[in-house]
Order: structure tokens, then sequence, then C-alpha cells
């Protein structure tokens, strides 16, 4: 089981929802080996007697050349605190991070390499690139994005959402801070000519979709994603990890290790 695997993947995290699918797909990858299941809660699916679980991160470490991290923004904030005083490779996908938490992050790409990405989909990473040249191009176009996600999600925009109006910002010379529009309610007049509208919508099961809007007199574009299995997070991942172990030390994004 052992003898031709060669990288060895720790899941920070690994009782989650994205947990479950992690280790589902590491499990049929023929090139990786499960290290180590870090978890504090306890597992509500069954998990092969022979993977190594644990909650010490000293363990975790130990047992992994790349760790993957989808917890929350404490749990995130945790691992970052350890890997500076052991550097190791790291996937994170966790979102909601904070400025003091991202400020964190750029720290510890300083001394090991560390992927980053709200979203891990590698369709949501090409998204990215067509938002940034539809942005740049239509410039006279209204941009408004719209997620949707699970009743169960607790950030809202989601990361995803963020990261595609900054890319859309960024196109134009702005700064998402100052131009982003989360509601709208009452008389509040005509649209800003800058501004980018980011919504939000909850409810069921939805895995997640992302709508990015580019509407103009006459004629609109609508880029769409819709993730329908927590897989493609998964699989993103491990793509990243087995890509990320050959880097230098820095910050990159899924992005990066698509060539985009």
């Amino acid at each position: 089981m052992s003898e031709n695997l060669s990288l060895n993947i720790g899941i920070y995290g690994s009782t989650g929802r994205v947990g479950r699918v992690l280790i589902e797909n590491l499990q049929n990858d023929k090139n990786v080996n499960i290290s180590c299941l870090h978890a504090i809660d306890e597992f509500k699916f069954a998990v092969p007697e022979y993977i190594k679980k644990t909650d010490l991160l000293e363990t975790l470490f130990d047992l992994s050349d790349v760790i993957i991290d989808f917890t929350a923004p404490s749990g995130t904030e945790a691992l970052l605190r350890y890997a500076i005083k052991r550097p190791k490779p790291l996937i994170i996908g966790t979102t909601g991070l904070t400025s003091e938490q991202l400020a964190l992050l750029e720290q510890a790409a300083q001394s090991m390499p560390v992927l980053y990405s709200t979203n891990m989909s590698l369709g949501v990473a090409v998204l990215n690139r067509l938002v940034e040249l539809a942005s740049e191009k239509l410039r006279d176009f209204d941009i408004e994005i719209v997620e949707q996600h699970h009743r169960f999600k607790k950030d809202a925009p989601s990361g995803t959402a963020f990261t595609l109006g900054e890319s859309a910002a960024k196109a134009r010379g702005l700064e998402l801070s100052k131009v982003r529009i989360s509601g709208r309610d009452g008389i509040i007049g005509q649209r800003n000519k800058d501004e980018i509208g980011v919504m939000s919508l909850r409810g069921g099961d939805i895995i997640g979709r992302h709508t990015v809007g580019f509407y103009n007199d006459g004629e609109f574009i609508e880029l769409n994603h819709t993730a329908t299995s927590r897989d493609t997070f998964a699989k993103g991942a491990i793509h990243a990890a087995k890509w990320i172990v050959n880097q230098p030390n820095g910050q990159y994004t899924i992005s990066d290790c698509l060539g985009l």
C-alpha cells in the first residue's frame, strides 16, 4: 500500500464536509498517501483503521510532506502560527480570514510555500481570469456578482465572490473595498458607474454557484460557475498539493499552479 506512494499528504480539519471528500479522493489516488488526519472533533463517517489520526499538530507535521487545510479562520490561524515555527508546504482553502490572519499567512509564506485560494476549483480559477479580461475590455458595462450557497455557510459574501470582485475591480484600477455594494433597499438613487454589486443567497444544499454579470444598454454577458459536488474542491486541492512541494517559498493561488 505504501511502496509506490511518493507524496505524504496530511489533512488538517479532516472531520468537515470537504475533509470527508478529500479522504475519499486521496484514497483513490495511487500517487499519494494519506499520512495523517488531524481532528479535534469525532469522525461522523468511516475512516480506514490504517490511517493515522491525531489531535496534535506535532504529529501531523512529523508525518506529512504537505498539509491541506479546510477549517475555520481560528483553525487556520493556529496552523499558521505553528507552521511559522516549523515550516511545511501548506494548501489553505479556508474562507472568511480576517486582515490580521491574511497578514499572518503572508508572514508564513516567507519561510515556506503556501497556496491560498478561496476556491480550489480549477474551473473557478479559469472563471477568475475571464472576469479580469471582461472587466478590462468592457469598461462601460455594469458589474454585478451573485453567489449562492447552502444554508450552513457562515460567511457572506463568499470568499470566491470577494476574489472575483477584486479581480474585476483591479482590472479597472479600482479598489473593491471602495466600490462594493452588498445590498440595496429603499430610494438609493441611480447606480454609480464604478460600483460592483456582490450579493449573497443562502438556502438548501447548494454546493456553490457564482455568476458575474456585465450589463450594458442593449446587451449583457453572464459568466457562471456551478459546483455540483465538493469533489471539485478536493481534486483542486490535491492537484495543488502535488504542485506546491516543488515550489520555492512564497504565496501562491490555484491560478499559479494552472499557469494562468
